[in-house]
C-alpha cells in the first residue's frame, strides 16, 4: 500500500520536500517548544498585539544562547569594560557643566512637579499646567530683576556722577598727597596705563561679555529643560522604574515615589521660609527707611534659599546699606536680622523642614558642607534633598538586609 502523503504518527514535526528530501515543519512553534512571534499555538495567525511601552515586542526573534566562556572572551570583555569605563570618565569629565545644568533642571521638574499635579486635579489639562506653572516662574523671575537692576544702575551712575568730585577731595587732602608723592602712585598709575595693560582689559571686557552670554545662555537651557522634564515627567519616571527587575519594581517604585515627594517638598519648604524672609526684610526696610527695600527683600529671599550660610550672605547685605545709609540704621538692620535668624532657625525652620525631609541636623551641615565643595551653589541647594533620598534608601534597604544577614 502507498504512504505517499500519509503523515507519521508521532512525527507531525516532519514533512517531505518536492525533492524527496524531509525538512521541518513550519508550525507555530520553535525549536525551544516556544510559539514563533505573531503566530499562535492554534496554528492560526492572529492579530498582531502591540506591546506595552517598555516590553520587548517579540517581533525580532527569540535570543539564543549566551557565548562560552573562554579565556580570550573573559579577557576581551575585561579590557573592553577598562576602555568603556574611562571613555565614560572622560565623557563625564568633558560635559561636566552640562550634566550640572541637566540636574538643577531636573531638580527644578520635581519641586515644580506638585503644583502641575494640583493644576491637574483641578481639570487643567497637562500642557496648560506646563505652561502655567512656567510662566509663573517666569513672571517671579522677572520682577526680581526689575527690582534689583534699577538700584543697580542708579547707583553707578551716582557714584560716575560723583568720582571726580571724589579724586578733587583726595588731591586736597595733605596725607593722601603725601603716600601719593612717597609711593610714586602718579608713576604707577601711567606704567601701568600702557598698550599692553590696555590689550588685557580689553581682553577683561571681551571675558565679562562671554560670561554675560553664557549665563543667559545657561539659564536658558535649564529653562527649556526644566519644562520638557515637567512634560515629560511621568514618562521619565516610569521609564526610570522599568530599568528595575520585575520582582522589585514595586517596592523601587514605592521608595521612588517617596524620595520624589520629600525633594518636592523640600522645594515648598524652602520657598515658603524664603519667602517670609523677604517679606520680613521689606517690612523691615520700609520701617528705617532703607532705599530700595523691595530689591532688598529680593535680595534676602533669594539668598535665603542657599542653605545654611544664606541667610547669613542676605543679613550682611541689607546691613551694609544700613550702614552706608546711616549708622544707627545699620546696627538696627544687625540687631534686625540677628534676631530674626533666630526665630527662624530655632521655630520656623524646624517646623517646616522636619515634616517636609526629616533630615538630621549634622547630616545637613556636612552635606551643605560637600555640596559646596563639589558644585558650589548648586551643591548647597541639593545636599538636603540628597540626604533625605540617602537617608530614607539606608533605612528601608540598607539597614533591613543587614539585619537579616
Amino acid at each position: 500500500m502507498s504512504q505517499e502523503g500519509s503523515a507519521v504518527p508521532g512525527d507531525e514535526a516532519a514533512a517531505v520536500h518536492p525533492t524527496g528530501e524531509a525538512e521541518p515543519a513550519r508550525d507555530a512553534t520553535t525549536a525551544a517548544g516556544e510559539p514563533r512571534s505573531g503566530t499562535d499555538t492554534s496554528g492560526e495567525r492572529p492579530t498582531d498585539v502591540e506591546p506595552g511601552e517598555f516590553e520587548p515586542s517579540g517581533r525580532f526573534g527569540v535570543p539564543g544562547r549566551p557565548l562560552r566562556r573562554s579565556a580570550f572572551l573573559v579577557g576581551f570583555t575585561g579590557a573592553l569594560g577598562v576602555l568603556l569605563a574611562y571613555a565614560l570618565f572622560l565623557g563625564i569629565r568633558n560635559a561636566a557643566g552640562i550634566l550640572v545644568l541637566v540636574v538643577i533642571a531636573l531638580f527644578l521638574a520635581v519641586g515644580l512637579h506638585p503644583a502641575v499635579v494640583r493644576l491637574r486635579k483641578w481639570g487643567v489639562p497637562r500642557g496648560l499646567a506646563v505652561a502655567v506653572v512656567t510662566l509663573t516662574v517666569l513672571l517671579l523671575i522677572v520682577a526680581g530683576l526689575l527690582a534689583l537692576v534699577p538700584p543697580v544702575v542708579t547707583q553707578s551712575g551716582q557714584f560716575i556722577q560723583q568720582l571726580p568730585g571724589y579724586v578733587e577731595e583726595l588731591r586736597r587732602n595733605p596725607t593722601v598727597n603725601d603716600l601719593v608723592i612717597r609711593y610714586d602712585v602718579m608713576e604707577r598709575v601711567q606704567a601701568a596705563a600702557n598698550a599692553d595693560n590696555v590689550g588685557r582689559a580689553l581682553g577683561g571686557v571681551l571675558g565679562g561679555a562671554q560670561l554675560i552670554f553664557g549665563t543667559i545662555f545657561r539659564l536658558l537651557t535649564v529653562l527649556v529643560l526644566t519644562i520638557y522634564f515637567l512634560a515629560y515627567f511621568d514618562k521619565l519616571r516610569e521609564l526610570g522604574y522599568a530599568l528595575a527587575p520585575r520582582s522589585r519594581r514595586e517596592r523601587v517604585r514605592l521608595i521612588g515615589d517617596e524620595i520624589l515627594t520629600r525633594v518636592g517638598a523640600y522645594m515648598v519648604g524652602a520657598l515658603a521660609i524664603a519667602v517670609l524672609a523677604g517679606v520680613s526684610t521689606f517690612v523691615f526696610a520700609l520701617a528705617v527707611g532703607l532705599a530700595y527695600p523691595f530689591a532688598l527683600a529680593v535680595v534676602v529671599a533669594v539668598t535665603d534659599l542657599i542653605p545654611q550660610i544664606g541667610a547669613t550672605l542676605g543679613a550682611v547685605v541689607v546691613t551694609l546699606v544700613g550702614l552706608a545709609t546711616d549708622l544707627p540704621v545699620g546696627i538696627a538692620c544687625l540687631v534686625f536680622f540677628v534676631l530674626y535668624q533666630q526665630v527662624e532657625n530655632y521655630l520656623i525652620y524646624p517646623k517646616i523642614m522636619r515634616r517636609a525631609v526629616a533630615v538630621n541636623e549634622v547630616a545637613a551641615l556636612l552635606a551643605a558642607l560637600l555640596g559646596v565643595a563639589l558644585l558650589g551653589v548648586v551643591g548647597a541647594l541639593i545636599a538636603i534633598p540628597t540626604v533625605a533620598a540617602l537617608q530614607l534608601i539606608l533605612r528601608e534597604v540598607v539597614l533591613p538586609r543587614q539585619d537579616a544577614r
